[in-house]
């Protein structure tokens, strides 16, 4: 695989989630840097004007968040033709069916349910970089839209 750095976006409201989020980005093995924004206001405010020269790789999007949650901003970000292609990966506590289901209609690219234990969140995370990236972030079939620890 080609040496690359993964220039992320992650929208999660919880602060603790970010933490661990970053602190299992300093353990894995591919190199990343990472912008954080704590609800989906902030996350179009961002792509709609900070980043439309700079686009993140990836964009891990949580589904509960304030103001406007996951849902209302993937949507959002399929419909605007200069971030329709880019790259979310749910990254949510919840697995329900219903709601996987949906975030695979509504465009995500893969769909990770957070993990308690730290050691499995570096895997899954690095998991779905590797895999996102082998996939050229094409979004996989349906069959193979959880990614797993």
């Amino acid at each position: 695989m080609n040496k690359h750095i993964y220039n992320l976006l992650l929208a999660d409201d919880d602060e603790d989630d970010c933490d661990f989020f970053k602190e299992a980005l300093e353990d894995i093995s591919l190199e990343t840097t990472v912008k954080m924004v704590h609800d989906g206001v902030q996350l179009m405010e961002y792509l709609k004007t900070d980043s439309l020269v700079n686009l993140p790789d990836i964009v891990f999007l949580d589904v509960n968040m304030p103001r406007k949650n996951g849902h209302e901003c993937l949507k959002e970000i399929r419909t605007i033709d200069a971030l329709k292609n880019l790259p979310v990966i749910i990254i949510s506590t919840s697995l329900d069916c219903g709601i996987v289901d949906i975030m695979y209609e509504k465009g995500a690219n893969y769909y990770i349910r957070k993990p308690g234990d730290f050691s499995k969140l570096k895997n899954v995370i690095e998991k779905a970089l590797i895999t996102a990236s082998e996939n050229n972030f094409q979004r996989p079939s349906r069959a193979n839209f959880i990614l797993q620890p």
